[in-house]
């Protein structure tokens, strides 16, 4: 049994998969991070996290939080004045790594301010922050990122605290994968996904793909973030994708599509894409089929809510409870897109 840990009001470990992303903007420009984390919000982003460089920055906390909906983490390195300052304006979770955070009374400090306000801690380790004598003892070996972890959650436990979320991310999926699974094996805290500097948007989001899935479907995992050198929103995007395709998220517009064929005569790539884009958000669960042609495509798409199959000179469109539609091929789209809207209208 997976431990529950509260952040903010969403549960890590109570069954639904949270999805985060981490804001670009400096934190101290309030403007700025709460229209970044209001597009995360809007695009259906769980938890957000924001990096806490300075005194500025954690001060700027207190108004952020009171502006958003969704719960804030401080990531914050290298100082316990920070965390504990991060915390006192109204952090929802603190992220840190104790090895770097300073002495023993330090950690002590900050692990006293997280329980006082009862908010849990994230940490982790990446190949990037592995200790020497872990890195000495298994090399750069998923051995290693799991032992770190641990280390520093012992720090953590040795101060009581117990909220804790744990990761251990690497650039390579390989060893990510086997390290999350290794760690799975070695404790009941919630686990952070990841798979760390994946890259530019398409690459990064295949070696998230590939990554997170995998664990997902091994039944391993609590939350989850792409990393992608992209704006945040795609992070976000990509995420319940992953989601959706581990069959992990239902309430939301599926939309399949045809990869056409010579037999295609009109812009079915096109319109899937846009049909794409005008679903990206809702949150229903319905079925939507843009099928190539009329050959296969009325069959194909026969179970959906709604579909399309298309001709050089007309279109057939098939919507549950009504009679099949046979539409020109100019008016096709126009007539296409009425009727997705009526399919997911928040009028039942």
């Amino acid at each position: 049994m997976i431990r529950k840990v509260s952040v903010g009001d969403v549960v890590l470990g109570g069954g639904k998969i949270a999805v985060q992303s981490m804001t670009t903007k400096k934190t101290s420009d309030v403007e700025a991070s709460v229209a970044q984390i209001l597009s995360l919000q809007n695009a259906g982003c769980d938890i957000v996290r924001v990096a806490i460089a300075d005194e500025a920055d954690a001060r700027a906390l207190r108004e952020i939080t009171a502006r958003v909906r969704v719960p804030i983490v401080a990531d914050v390195h290298f100082s316990a004045k920070l965390a504990v300052l991060a915390v006192e304006n109204g952090a929802d979770k603190l992220r840190i790594n104790p090895g770097n955070i300073g002495k023993e009374a330090e950690i002590g400090r900050v692990a006293d301010c997280v329980k006082a306000h009862g908010i849990p801690v994230r940490v982790g380790s990446n190949t990037g922050s592995i200790e020497k004598e872990h890195l000495a003892r298994y090399g750069r070996s998923a051995r290693a990122l799991v032992e770190s972890a641990l280390q520093n959650v012992a720090v953590l436990e040795r101060h009581g605290v117990r909220d804790i979320v744990i990761s251990v991310k690497a650039s390579d999926v390989p060893l990510t994968v086997e390290a999350y699974t290794l760690l799975r094996g070695q404790c009941d805290y919630p686990l952070h996904l990841g798979v760390t500097e994946a890259g530019t948007h398409d690459m990064g989001i295949v070696k998230s793909s590939v990554g997170i899935g995998a664990l997902l479907l091994s039944g391993i995992g609590e939350t989850i973030r792409v990393s992608l050198s992209d704006d945040p929103v795609e992070e976000v995007y990509a995420g319940h994708a992953i989601l959706r395709a581990c069959g992990l998220e239902s309430d939301y517009v599926e939309v399949v599509a045809c990869p056409t064929c010579g037999r295609c005569r009109y812009d079915c790539i096109g319109l899937a894409a846009r049909v794409q884009e005008r679903v990206r958000t809702v949150r229903k669960k319905r079925k939507v089929a843009v099928m190539g042609c009329v050959v296969n495509g009325p069959g194909e798409a026969r179970g959906c809510d709604l579909g399309i199959a298309g001709g050089e000179e007309y279109c057939i469109i098939m919507q549950k409870g009504r009679a099949d539609e046979r539409i020109p091929a100019a008016d096709a789209e126009r007539v296409f897109f009425a009727r997705l809207e009526e399919l997911i209208s928040d009028e039942e």
